[in-house]
């Protein structure tokens, strides 16, 4: 039977501390992302872009643009859950990594129903893991995974209709190396597995993933695979608002992506902070559209 995938867009930037990742969708669908899922053999659905309302101004400044963020996010929970429950595989596009709070919200729900939890991979260069009260910047998009394991404001844990959405237990951070002092104590509490490039640098990318998703699917009905595009290396991955030099090569990215795969339990995926007016031909687009295929199955024989 062919298997459904979901397509959502989320334009949002106001988690971010410079703007243009809310054109991400739009670079992703221009880098055909249906097409090259269409050519797997997935039944493709594209939901359109999530509604995100502006605001002029950002208000609580530890908590810069809360109330846009968080009704974005809603939104996105409920089309997330839909889509699961109607069986098919959610995509979403992003946009900033803020977003992540809404489509794990949907699948933590999904799957409660279900008396099921989920399981969570989050790549990325940064934790994600402030609160308003570490933040040096008061950007959202550095908070949502804090939030996804139960930490944070209770306007955004509220998100999920359970606190937590993930246990720290069945999540894995992978390709970390710029991380906030003040994070590191909430990585501890949660009790995330954090695998930073040094991990990757000594032990290889195939062993780390062997561990992020043993992790991520003990007693769980599936994975969830959140993917910041700042993961990689920027020598690579130019169109992002936040790059850290030293990240994933191109074929340690996709060995990712086949890695889980290969596994058949990854249920949802994001892929987040492409930023095309940062980027150059659109090329960070076309990398993130490649590993959205191998994640879902495109093999090189």
């Amino acid at each position: 039977m062919t298997r459904g995938v979901s397509i959502v867009g989320v334009p949002l930037d106001l988690g971010a501390g410079r703007r243009g990742v809310a054109m991400g969708p739009a670079a992703l669908r221009l880098a055909e992302i249906q097409e090259r899922l269409r050519e797997l053999g997935y039944d493709i659905r594209d939901l359109g872009d999530v509604p995100v309302a502006h605001a002029a101004e950002p208000g609580d400044p530890r908590l810069k643009y809360l109330g846009e963020i968080r009704g974005a996010c809603e939104r996105l929970r409920e089309l997330v859950r839909g889509a699961a429950d109607e069986g098919r595989l959610p995509i979403v596009l992003g946009g900033d990594h803020s977003l992540a709070m809404g489509s794990i919200a949907g699948m933590s729900a999904h799957f409660r129903e279900r008396g099921e939890k989920l399981g969570l991979i989050w790549f990325d260069a940064h934790a994600d893991s402030n609160t308003a009260e570490t933040s040096p910047s008061g950007n959202i998009h550095g908070m949502p995974l804090a939030v996804a394991l139960g930490i944070g404001d209770p306007r955004l844990l509220a998100l999920g209709g359970a606190v937590p959405m993930v246990a720290g237990e069945n999540a894995a951070l992978v390709g970390i190396r710029d991380v906030d002092v003040a994070e590191r104590a909430n990585l501890k509490t949660a009790g995330i597995a954090a695998l930073t490039m040094r991990d990757i640098d000594e032990r290889g990318m195939a062993a780390v993933m062997r561990e992020a998703i043993e992790r991520a699917s003990r007693g769980t009905g599936g994975v969830h695979v959140s993917f910041d595009v700042d993961v990689i290396d920027p020598d690579l991955a130019k169109g992002t608002g936040t790059p850290a030099r030293g990240g994933l090569t191109y074929r340690e990215a996709h060995l990712a992506m086949e890695l889980l795969a290969d596994t058949g339990k990854v249920v949802s995926a994001d892929f987040v902070e492409v930023n095309p007016a940062l980027d150059n031909k659109n090329e960070t687009a076309r990398l993130a559209v490649e590993l959205v295929a191998s994640l879902l199955g495109k093999r090189i024989l």
